[in-house]
């Protein structure tokens, strides 16, 4: 499976080079190691379908980025395992390791190192949506002309994008925030709030971490071609258990 997303993702970066831009999309990914990525859903589909999915979620992110030309950047975590990344992601992928404690302090590091190297902004986005559409990103980042951060909700509570310009970049955002509960978003903009930044809000969406999370993201793409999307293949040929129920739901 790595080795399949490496050869497609290396042939669609030979068509679009990773550029030096003003305007970076962040991408958070993990290591594809068995056992060490989206443990909720490794709970009911197991280890290996686990990390299946988890290296077509980001097949899928990255190739939408790089087919709409978005200049990408890769945090990953942990940071021993630049290696691995590389080997999985090409070597014209741009990829940083994540610093930090919590997942607070690595959004703001990645942010800081962003903006250093001379960004005048950036979109963070996780790997835990593989239908995010370009159309979300264009609206971030045109938002952000005239707001100060822009904000992609989540249906768990937390949030699967956040955006900044440099001048109002807010490391402050960061601390102080209940991690993986469904108050991440209320803390958040109640910060904001409080200190009365030009919030937008983009459509609230879903991430995928449950296998309930995993049948919906099936029933709500069920027209798109496996060929647009690692994610549909994986799900019609290795997890049929969804793709019969979605089937029944549809008779019934």
């Amino acid at each position: 499976m790595i080795q399949a997303a490496h050869l497609f993702l290396s042939l669609i970066i030979v068509r679009f080079p990773v550029s030096a831009e003003n305007s970076p999309v962040i991408v958070f990914v993990k290591s594809p190691r068995r056992g060490m990525v989206k443990s909720r859903l490794a709970a009911s589909v197991g280890d290996d379908a686990a990390l299946g999915l988890y290296t077509c979620f980001v097949e899928d992110t990255v190739t939408m980025l790089l087919q709409n030309q978005f200049p990408l950047v890769v945090f990953f975590h942990p940071a021993r395992e630049e290696r691995v990344i590389t080997r999985w992601l090409g070597r014209d992928t741009e990829i940083f390791p994540q610093h930090g404690a919590d997942l607070g302090e690595r959004m703001k590091n990645a942010f800081r190192d962003t903006f250093s190297r001379g960004s005048t902004c950036a979109v963070l986005i996780g790997s835990d949506m593989p239908n995010l559409p370009a159309d979300a990103l264009h609206e971030a980042f045109a938002a952000l002309k005239d707001h100060d951060v822009v904000l992609g909700p989540s249906f768990d509570g937390g949030y699967y994008l956040i955006g900044f310009r440099s001048d109002t970049f807010l490391p402050d955002i960061f601390d102080g925030i209940s991690w993986s509960t469904p108050i991440v978003f209320e803390q958040t903009l109640a910060i904001l709030g409080g200190l009365k930044y030009r919030v937008h809000i983009l459509e609230m969406r879903r991430d995928i971490d449950t296998f309930d999370d995993l049948t919906l993201f099936f029933r709500d793409n069920l027209s798109l071609s496996p060929a647009l999307s690692a994610t549909i293949r994986y799900i019609r040929s290795h997890i049929p258990e969804i793709s019969r129920q979605v089937r029944y739901e549809r008779k019934v």
